[in-house]
């Protein structure tokens, strides 16, 4: 299941429609809180789309910051970072994952996130959360976008 999620959000950032089907179901679903982006990422084919729109408009880069599995129920959660690298913003916040007992794939990810995605704010994340002190990224890697 970790190689699964971080092989998808290689993907993801690689902009790799292929390598991010591979670590979903056909039928895969990614949820986002209410009013965001007209409602759920429906198929894999939809949900590599709509990242790879991301990179392409925003220049979207993700991190990986915490994960935790728990392989009894096939399921995970992780800590991730998402900056958009042309709105010089970063917004944090956590993903479920449910995976597929059969194929090993992610047939769901239900993502939430630190704070609403206020337009006049930068940094959208946790207040008061010593991202740095715990060892989050503060931007992306050197080079990326």
């Amino acid at each position: 299941m970790e190689r699964t999620i971080r092989t998808y959000f290689d993907g993801c950032n690689e902009a790799d429609a292929d390598k991010i089907m591979a670590c979903l179901t056909e039928d895969a679903v990614h949820y986002f809180p209410p009013g965001m982006y007209q409602g759920p990422f429906r198929g894999a084919r939809t949900i590599a789309d709509r990242w790879i729109g991301a990179v392409r408009d925003l220049g979207s880069y993700w991190s990986v910051d915490t994960l935790l599995i728990e392989p009894v129920s096939y399921r995970a959660v992780m800590e991730w970072t998402h900056f958009k690298t042309r709105q010089g913003k970063k917004l944090r916040g956590d993903e479920w994952y449910g995976f597929d007992a059969a194929s090993g794939r992610i047939n769901e990810i239900r993502a939430y996130y630190a704070s609403p995605q206020a337009a006049d704010l930068t940094d959208l994340e946790l207040g008061d959360f010593d991202y740095a002190g715990r060892g989050y990224p503060a931007a992306p890697p050197p080079g990326t976008r």
